[in-house]
């Protein structure tokens, strides 16, 4: 069984790569940083948070479709 944390994963490190020079992404493992999970609100994994400027923008919960994270992160980006 594929969890849909795993199933995420390698589309998170393709976006980091592919957006490189604008974005900075960062896992956390909640069951090795229960504290840093709780203080962000994280009930469900895999969730995925966007950022801008230190200010939470945007949640993205469940195992979706690499085009609706890319549709997320590129609402936020400044080109």
């Amino acid at each position: 069984m594929v969890l849909s944390c795993q199933m995420i994963a390698p589309i998170i490190d393709e976006l980091a790569k592919q957006y490189a020079s604008k974005i900075r992404c960062l896992k956390l493992n909640t069951d090795e940083s229960p504290y840093i999970a709780t203080e962000y609100g994280i009930q469900s994994i895999p969730t995925v948070m966007i950022f801008k400027r230190g200010e939470k923008k945007d949640i993205v919960i469940g195992a979706v479709l690499k085009s609706m994270l890319i549709a997320t992160i590129e609402k936020y980006l400044d080109w």
